[in-house]
């Protein structure tokens, strides 16, 4: 089974992945792993990358071809990103979309980052604007479009073990057998 884990910067992403992925006994791939990967191989930081891939979409091509590769050749495997769930289309089996409120997201990414939280917000204000805007240029891709998604978790309403929980439930009662609700993903341009 493969299934993906997206959403927002600081929705809880990797920590709902991370735990899913030993609950499961899967392999956790992380969109964000490949991004550092990326940026080591081209001699800049995380930073640096993200600040160049606003002026070279080759950099979020690479990231996004190296996601849709792991998708479609690879099975027990969560798989997160902010478009993990339209990257793997339907080769994912389960799309897990989480979400918080802004304030609640800029607070975590304050304390991960060790940043005043004012900073945090701004940046993942500009941040999603960016990503949002770059995603339907590049791919034709709504970021808030969250019909292809079979599961929405709004991550503020529950702690992290609850979450876990929530999916898991969502996991174990699937049936591919008969799986009648699964939405096909359309006119993506996966021209990477």
């Amino acid at each position: 089974m493969l299934i993906t884990v997206s959403g927002p910067a600081g929705s809880g992403k990797s920590t709902l992945a991370a735990s899913l992925a030993d609950a499961l006994d899967y392999e956790h791939v992380s969109g964000g792993d490949i991004f550092r990967d990326l940026a080591e191989e081209r001699g800049m930081t995380p930073l640096e990358l993200n600040k160049q891939a606003e002026e070279d979409e080759d950099i979020d091509r690479d990231l996004d071809r190296r996601l849709r590769e792991i998708a479609r050749e690879r099975d027990e495997v969560i798989l997160e990103s902010r478009l993990a769930g339209w990257m793997a289309g339907d080769y994912a089996d389960l799309k897990i979309w989480l979400s918080a409120p802004l304030e609640v997201r800029s607070e975590r990414i304050s304390q991960r980052e060790n940043k005043p939280f004012e900073q945090a917000r701004e940046e993942t204000l500009e941040r999603g604007e960016s990503e949002a805007h770059r995603y339907k240029e590049y791919y034709n891709i709504a970021f808030d479009d969250l019909s292809i998604y079979d599961l929405s978790i709004n991550t503020a309403r529950w702690d992290p073990q609850g979450v876990l929980s929530l999916t898991l439930h969502a996991v174990q009662s699937y049936k591919e057998t008969g799986d009648e609700g699964k939405t096909p993903i359309t006119d993506v341009e996966y021209d990477l």
